[in-house]
């Protein structure tokens, strides 16, 4: 695994890991032993690969498993946009990577699709840390995790998923994706700004949404809902045209019709 010359030339560093249980909680435990970051924690193989909710992430070798620990980004209160920054730099990296402009989409809040299939998924994760100011005793430093199905698609899931692989022997492998991805998350973060640029990369991320305008199904803990997907909103929540009116939506697993299997996992 190599960084990319622009992520080098911004100081991000690389921890490359043979086999570690998880990127995140490498990351996690780094960030608890004082590490502040950017530093990218990259593993050719994941033991006990998790996502959203604790959900079990399935990690055969030859996929990208990578986390970013990325502190100084902002106040707290805009960490939740990093899964959009996130995303719109994953779809950069594929198409840079791929030079594919149109099998790509995100899934909100947090999926990656190829061909409408799941290819990967974003997992943001926030840690606290003391920072000796007695006027502000604690920070927060991300951890950015993304996992991509580059080799292989794991099998008997209750949904679509599909590898890079399926695009055909000019797939990128796991350690060209990588290069091209670090590089488009600093030049994400560039567009962001800490918050301030957050609008440009929401109306980036609306260009590549799956579903826009399409009926959707969103699951939440107490119930379902059922829709036409309108936006997502200034912050980042889904915006539903429901048949008793305009719904937002904080979180929740999103799937394509009413009858549809929902895919929940993430990276």
């Amino acid at each position: 695994m190599e960084l990319g010359s622009l992520a080098r030339a911004r100081g991000v560093r690389l921890l490359a890991l043979e086999s570690v249980d998880s990127t995140n909680d490498e990351a996690r435990r780094l960030i608890e032993a004082g590490e502040r970051g950017p530093l990218w924690v990259v593993a050719a193989r994941q033991t006990r690969g998790h996502g959203r909710l604790g959900r079990e992430w399935i990690s055969p070798p030859g996929n990208l498993h990578a986390s970013l620990v990325l502190g100084d980004f902002g106040e707290a209160a805009v960490a939740p946009q990093l899964g959009f920054v996130a995303g719109v730099a994953a779809i950069r990296g594929l198409r840079a990577a791929t030079g594919d402009t149109g099998r790509f989409a995100l899934k909100w809040p947090n999926d990656l699709l190829l061909d409408g299939a799941k290819l990967g998924g974003i997992l943001l994760e926030n840690v606290g840390v003391p920072t000796g100011d007695a006027r502000a005793p604690r920070a927060s430093v991300a951890i950015i995790g993304l996992g991509v199905n580059c080799a292989e698609a794991p099998r008997d899931l209750p949904f679509e998923a599909r590898a890079l692989a399926s695009i055909g022997p000019n797939a990128p492998d796991a350690a060209t994706l990588f290069t091209h991805l670090s590089d488009a998350l600093v030049e994400t973060l560039d567009l962001w700004r800490g918050g301030e640029g957050f609008d440009r990369v929401r109306d980036a991320w609306l260009k590549d949404a799956a579903y826009l305008g399409a009926h959707i199904r969103v699951e939440l803990p107490r119930e379902n809902v059922e829709g036409r997907l309108a936006t997502i909103d200034p912050i980042g929540r889904l915006v539903l045209a429901t048949r008793d009116g305009e719904r937002v939506i904080e979180a929740g697993d999103v799937s394509l019709g009413p009858r549809q299997t929902t895919a929940g996992g993430v990276a």
